[in-house]
C-alpha cells in the first residue's frame, strides 16, 4: 500500500477518518463521483441513503480494482450529500461498514463531506469522489 494515513499531534483525532494522507506511489488515479449504480447502471438503493453509500463505495473499490488497487489505495475521498443534515451520519456510518465489510477493507479515510442540493440524477442522494495512489 502506498498510502500512509494519520492523524497530526495538534489537530482533532477523530475516529471515523483521518486528517492526512502521505502517498508515496508511482501512479495517481482521480476516479470520477461514483453513485448508487449496478454494472449496468441500474439505481441501487432507491430512497436509502444507506444503501446508496454502501453502493458507492463499492464502486469505487471495483473501479481500482480494475486500475491493478484496491480501496486501501485511496489517499483522498470527497462525498457530496443531497440535503445534508447531522441526523444522516448514522446512516453514512451504516453505508460505509456494509462497504468496508464487503471489501474487508479498513474505510477510514481523509474525507471532505459536502452538502449539496442535487447531484446529477434526482434518485442520487450521494456520490463519492477518490483520489488514489499505487505502487
Amino acid at each position: 500500500m502506498a498510502v500512509t494515513l494519520f492523524n497530526p499531534d495538534g489537530l482533532p483525532k477523530p475516529d471515523v477518518y483521518r486528517q492526512v494522507a502521505i502517498a508515496e506511489g508511482s501512479r495517481i488515479v482521480f476516479l470520477a463521483g461514483q453513485v448508487a449504480r449496478d454494472a449496468e447502471g441500474r439505481p441501487v438503493g432507491t430512497g436509502d441513503f444507506a444503501a446508496q453509500v454502501e453502493q458507492a463505495y463499492l464502486n469505487v473499490g471495483r473501479a481500482l480494482s480494475e486500475c491493478g488497487g484496491s480501496f486501501d489505495d485511496v489517499a483522498k475521498l470527497t462525498i457530496y450529500v443531497v440535503d445534508w443534515t447531522p441526523e444522516k451520519y448514522a446512516l453514512l456510518g451504516e453505508g460505509v461498514g456494509r462497504a468496508a465489510e464487503k471489501l474487508g477493507v479498513d474505510p477510514v479515510k481523509p474525507i471532505t463531506l459536502i452538502g449539496v442540493a442535487a447531484l446529477g440524477e434526482p434518485d442520487i442522494m450521494v456520490e463519492v469522489e477518490a483520489t488514489a495512489v499505487l505502487d
